[in-house]
């Protein structure tokens, strides 16, 4: 919803220039929400959705916090000045986002690295086994 208010703002400033970015970044998590509701990241194992969701986020706050710094100090309509706010409070939602997003994923990388040791401890004293 933010990335689509911050979009009408920059239709209606002189700062046009920078509406696909927020245009963009609302088309993606208007998907991103579609795949998870319609559960398309159970039928497709092969992404790792949290992965693209932290993607997202890191290149959505440092494009938003660019654009921002760009439309409040170069442009001085209200619009302008509007959606550079706006965008200054993406930038911490998304930053806050990535944040949570970057913790799921230590948990999921630490959670698949402890197993596969042990997957290979299995494999390795079946190989003993074999030998023997």
């Amino acid at each position: 919803v933010l990335s689509f208010i911050i979009f009408i703002c920059y239709i209606a400033s002189l700062a046009t220039s920078f509406m696909m970015a927020p245009l963009l970044e609302f088309l993606l998590a208007l998907f991103l929400f579609f795949a998870y509701a319609s559960k398309l990241n159970e039928k497709f194992k092969g992404l790792y959705w949290p992965l693209m969701d932290f993607l997202r986020c890191v290149t959505a706050a440092v494009i938003y916090f660019a654009i921002s710094i760009a439309a409040v100090s170069k442009y001085n309509d209200g619009a302008s000045k509007a959606a550079g706010v706006f965008g200054f409070i993406a930038t911490i939602v998304y930053a806050i986002d990535f944040y949570i997003t970057f913790n799921d994923l230590v948990t999921f990388l630490k959670q698949g690295s402890s197993e596969s040791p042990e997957g290979r401890k299995s494999e390795d004293e079946d190989s003993d086994s074999d030998s023997d």
